[in-house]
């Protein structure tokens, strides 16, 4: 029990950390744009940048996994984060500044949700999806940690100083930390693991694929350009990052919520609950416009229905598969997924530039609608699991 909660206080520290600071962009975008010379949608470019090179890698870490050890890939990962985030300090040109968030999105395919959930998924077993809801649960507070204090520190130091300062926390914190006080772990043979998989569930994998992506190229957008959607409707920069921090910590209650709940249902009928107030939650701006009340609303039921269905996400594939195939049915899912992400923020700040945001909440009502769809044929596939087994 000592051992668990070591593990589980360490990763969510490190997993804080880690998503807190490689989620800077929305704080700190226009005083790299101004700073660069460039527009904020193109300095969203990074966000780009970062989950193409995530995805990319996400096969070849997943078999690292296994040869290297999940601990030691993790250490990599973290090093090669604050690499990033040193050089990102001294850049001056936008190739330069889409290269350090490509090392970053490198190293956070190494470090960031996976790797800490393929090492709970080795470490816990029996116990792996109550920890990985739990880590869920706490690292829905990266944003709304690290929002304000970003945003305190580029008003302090400017965005450069703020890079340097979180490459250094890394370095004497997030790393330490890591190697200290994780025992080693090791994954299944990739090779094994990967066609097993594929050969057992493959059409499950590529629903669970297509209905994941789509619902985190809503939230994952939501998280990058929320701040400039808030202000779009009318709020300053003040009361647009209170109100996307706000918007955080529901997404911890909706994590809570759907972690209560899971020991009275599975994680597919979880995830069609929460995914289902994802495009009602959209809706409520559209048709009732960009009032005080309209908005609350929208914040309340989008936050805590994305952030329940973060935890769905992360513990489906534990339904349709074997606890030893996890590392390697979410190293699969991760290269769609996270180049599904890398299109979001970039898109989504396009539009919402060109046609306003009402443009841009109608497309993510579309894509959340479309991955409800999907996770109900979800639910469908396995009720009749269910009862063959039975």
């Amino acid at each position: 029990m000592k051992s668990r909660v070591l593990v589980f206080i360490t990763l969510a520290i490190t997993q804080i950390a880690g998503w807190g600071i490689v989620g800077i962009l929305p704080v700190l975008a226009s005083s790299i744009a101004k700073d660069l010379q460039i527009d904020p949608a193109t300095a969203f470019l990074r966000v780009t940048a970062m989950y193409v090179v995530m995805g990319l890698s996400a096969p070849v870490v997943g078999k690292a996994f296994a040869r290297l050890g999940v601990k030691h890939v993790m250490l990599c990962g973290a090093s090669v984060i604050c690499i990033g985030l040193a050089a990102m300090g001294s850049i001056n040109s936008l190739l330069a500044y889409l290269a350090s968030w490509c090392a970053i999105g490198f190293g956070g395919a190494m470090f960031l949700t996976t790797s800490a959930y393929a090492y709970l998924a080795e470490f816990a077993g029996n116990r792996a999806r109550g920890m990985i809801g739990s880590l869920m649960l706490v690292t829905g507070l990266a944003g709304s940690v690290f929002w304000p204090l970003t945003a305190w520190l580029d008003h302090l130091v400017g965005w450069r100083g703020a890079t340097q300062i979180y490459a250094g926390g890394i370095l004497l914190l997030v790393l330490p930390l890591i190697a200290v006080s994780l025992p080693d772990v090791r994954s299944h043979p990739a090779a094994s693991v990967s066609s097993r998989t594929t050969s057992r569930k493959g059409h499950i994998l590529w629903f669970l694929v297509a209905a994941i992506s789509l619902n985190s190229f809503v939230t994952l957008g939501m998280e990058a350009v929320g701040i400039e959607l808030f202000k779009a409707l009318g709020a300053d920069l003040t009361l647009a990052v209170g109100l996307a921090s706000l918007m955080g910590i529901l997404k911890v209650g909706g994590r809570l919520i759907e972690l209560i709940g899971g020991k009275r249902w599975n994680a597919v009928r979880a995830g069609i609950f929460s995914g289902a107030m994802i495009p009602v939650a959209m809706l409520i701006p559209v048709i009732f416009g960009a009032s005080s009340g309209a908005i609350l609303a929208y914040i309340v039921i989008f936050g805590i229905g994305s952030g329940a269905f973060a935890v769905a996400r992360a513990t489906m594939p534990l339904e349709f598969y074997e606890k030893s195939d996890y590392a390697a049915a979410m190293s699969m899912i991760g290269l769609p997924m996270n180049l599904v992400n890398a299109t979001a923020p970039p898109l989504l700040s396009f539009l919402m530039a060109a046609a306003g945001p009402s443009a841009m909440l109608s497309l993510m009502i579309f894509c959340s609608g479309a991955a409800l769809c999907l996770m109900l044929a979800l639910g469908h596939f396995k009720n009749h699991q269910r009862v063959s087994v039975a």
